[in-house]
């Protein structure tokens, strides 16, 4: 593309700066290479602030690639899935497991520990990977569950439910920390694997995404106890709440003996 001469006075700088506000991040070498040669001050300072977004993206490809290191080293399982779960600390609803079998040369970027990510960013990236994964499943265990057989075991049931659901069966399961009893698909558990394997850090996306939107729909049900907020978990408002409102019906009675 032929550069722009020093001080063109054709396109004004607020027309190049709608112009890089509009430009996708994959295109910037395009627009820097247009414009590295107007000498016009604002113009300078926009190409600078495409150049950082667009190092912004390199760090973040890279940090993706880094997150691919376990399903690198075990390339040779056709199916590799991840597993992880959301709410087993809180005091009422689900808890729930997410799978996901990502492809081998998934590109998505943001992908994280769902805990590292902001509401806005886990919706959006939930999206996409419901989009692109090659089977997402979603297992749950119910208060009743938990009370009947404790919270490490209805967790291990909502992971064998999700893991059953996948089409295609799963060919290596790695699992953020625990390894899952009953099931004869190898495994690979992972101390904070939601933050070192992508395929873990997707299900935890998943996970928590499912849940927090059960919780909103709960909070609609059961005002009062702030669940939209607190999602179920101890907080002062939903401590408070208990005592003056009793239990409601997804409540956790092992979890909650102290408070009422």
């Amino acid at each position: 593309m032929q550069k722009r001469k020093s001080g063109n006075p054709q396109e004004t700088a607020g027309a190049i700066k709608e112009r890089l506000s509009q430009t996708p991040d994959f295109e910037l070498p395009s627009f820097i290479e247009s414009y590295e040669n107007d000498s016009r001050s604002g113009v300078i300072k926009l190409v600078e602030t495409a150049r950082r977004r667009y190092e912004k993206l390199q760090r973040e490809i890279a940090r993706t690639e880094s997150l691919k290191k376990y399903e690198k080293e075990y390339d040779n399982y056709t199916y590799i899935c991840g597993i992880d779960e959301a709410g087993s600390g809180p005091l009422a609803g689900r808890v729930v497991a997410a799978a996901v079998i990502l492809p081998k040369d998934c590109s998505i970027l943001y992908i994280n520990d769902s805990k590292q990510l902001s509401a806005a960013r886990r919706e959006e990236l939930c999206d996409q990977i419901m989009a692109e994964a090659v089977s997402v499943q979603t297992g749950m265990a119910g208060h009743e569950r938990i009370d009947e057989i404790n919270i490490l075991q209805a967790t291990y049931e909502a992971m064998r439910e999700a893991v059953g659901k996948l089409d295609p069966r799963p060919t290596l399961l790695l699992n953020d920390a625990v390894t899952i009893p009953d099931t004869d698909i190898a495994q690979v558990p992972i101390i904070k694997g939601d933050a070192k394997s992508i395929s873990i850090a997707a299900a935890s996306i998943i996970a928590k995404v499912t849940r927090d939107r059960l919780m909103v729909m709960y909070d609609e049900m059961y005002p009062g106890y702030g669940f939209a907020k607190n999602k179920g978990y101890g907080s002062a408002e939903h401590i408070a709440a208990l005592g003056r409102l009793g239990p409601t019906p997804i409540h956790r009675r092992s979890f909650i003996s102290k408070f009422v």
